[in-house]
């Protein structure tokens, strides 16, 4: 899907064709689709389809009419049946009248531009709005790591008596969120990085404090994403504590009962053996056999008070 974008004092609207000054936002394009856009502005096909491409780095190609930008947005995901996150390409193509906007999904990151959202936003300032975008990138990126720290916390406060195989498997996958995180930020870093020395097209004194900004919500979304990954960790290793702990507290309670149960099993083996009944107690007593099983249920709660003195039921 192809839309065309274009500010006037600040208010974005919609427009039906391609003219200078507009954002064009290609949403899931079709093949057809990038053909008519790299035809129109003379940028290569690849470059537009490079978006697409989940596996594409972030990165900065210069070429002689137009300049690709390419970073990685977080976007949501559902994995084993439940709301996670991952990261995507979003391309953007910077020509001398138009911006181009490439991603496999419409975005968080853009809808904010799309409802005006954005403060001193306009289709002209190209690089301005490059920054923006980035901007908005690394402030979603942060949200999406303190919605996975609450969910982190709401596992962590359920560890104990209703730890649950599924938490391990949701700890895994918030694992796995904060590492895609954690490499396409670096990456981003790197683009951002190489954007400070960027010539090529004019900037504002407001446009170079905007990367400022830029460049210190990514380290501080990098750093988020540190903390974030050794506090799930230590949650990690304490839940498989507790596990571990209720385990050895079941066998430790199922060798106590074990260790009870044998002592009627050997009294009446050794009462089963075939020996002269004169050497046997209690063979001729009256009521010997009530005798025996009271002194062998009074030797199984000796036991059991034994054992519970010493913590071991």
């Amino acid at each position: 899907m192809i839309r065309y974008f274009k500010t006037d004092n600040q208010i974005i609207h919609e427009e039906e064709r391609l003219e200078d000054g507009v954002w064009v936002q290609m949403t899931g394009p079709t093949q057809e689709e990038c053909e008519k856009i790299a035809r129109e502005l003379n940028v290569d096909i690849d470059d537009i389809r490079a978006a697409l491409d989940i596996e594409e780095s972030s990165r900065i190609e210069l070429e002689d009419d137009y300049t690709l930008v390419l970073v990685d947005i977080p976007a949501p995901e559902v994995r084993h049946e439940k709301q996670s996150y991952t990261t995507i390409p979003l391309g953007i193509i910077l020509t001398p009248d138009v911006i181009v906007t490439v991603c496999t999904e419409d975005t968080p990151v853009l809808k904010n531009f799309v409802v005006n959202r954005v403060k001193e936003f306009s289709t002209k300032k190209r690089l301005r709005f490059v920054y923006q975008i980035l901007y908005r990138t690394a402030a979603t990126y942060q949200m999406n790591l303190r919605t996975i720290d609450k969910r982190r916390t709401e596992i962590e406060e359920r560890i104990g008596e209703k730890t649950e195989d599924v938490d391990l498997i949701d700890l895994h996958e918030l694992e796995s969120t904060l590492v895609y995180f954690a490499t396409s930020l670096r990456a981003n870093g790197a683009v951002l990085d190489r954007l400070t020395r960027y010539k090529r097209l004019e900037q504002y004194p407001e446009d170079k404090e905007l990367l400022e900004d830029v460049i210190v919500e990514n380290k501080q979304a990098i750093e988020m994403t540190s903390i974030y990954r050794d506090i799930l960790n230590g949650t990690r290793e304490l839940m498989s504590s507790v596990i571990d702990n209720r385990l050895n507290n079941i066998m430790k309670y199922l060798t106590s009962i074990t260790i009870v149960m044998a002592i009627p099993t050997v009294i009446s083996g050794i009462y089963g053996m075939n020996v002269d009944e004169r050497w046997m107690p209690f063979a001729h007593t009256p009521h010997g056999f009530l005798i025996i099983c009271v002194l062998t249920l009074l030797i199984c709660i000796l036991s059991l008070l034994f054992l519970r003195r010493k913590k071991m039921l």
